[in-house]
């Protein structure tokens, strides 16, 4: 009695194993990549999609050459930028007295954060 036909079964049975374990593998990967695809860009979505960056356009153009109150209870502005810049420029011409209105703005946006509450632990 010999131990070849044993083997040989053992043989196949690995080689049956390891094939069908890649099968599976393949198969789920397969599945994961349809799954995850984004759906096909038809004429409708990219219109859509045109029409969404038109407007969000049209609103940075709104927001970058006009002025509006951002927040008037604080004095917020939202200026042009060429209006900005002037601002700036004429602002600069003396440059220490633009320095500590600029360390004042700062000091006075970033207020000093409020104390810690009492540890009940100490």
């Amino acid at each position: 009695m010999s131990d070849q036909p044993m083997r040989e079964r053992a043989t196949l049975a690995w080689l049956i194993g390891i094939l069908g374990t890649f099968l599976i593998v393949a198969a789920l990967v397969w599945v994961m990549h349809q799954y995850t695809q984004p759906p096909p860009l038809n004429a409708n979505r990219a219109a859509e999609r045109a029409k969404n960056l038109a407007e969000l356009r049209a609103a940075e153009a709104e927001a970058l050459n006009n002025t509006a109150w951002l927040d008037q209870s604080k004095g917020l502005v939202r200026l042009r930028v060429e209006d900005a810049m002037r601002l700036v420029e004429r602002e600069w011409r003396n440059p220490p007295a633009a320095r500590s209105n600029l360390i004042a703005r700062v000091e006075k946006a970033n207020p000093a954060p409020p104390p810690p509450p009492p540890n009940p632990f100490e």
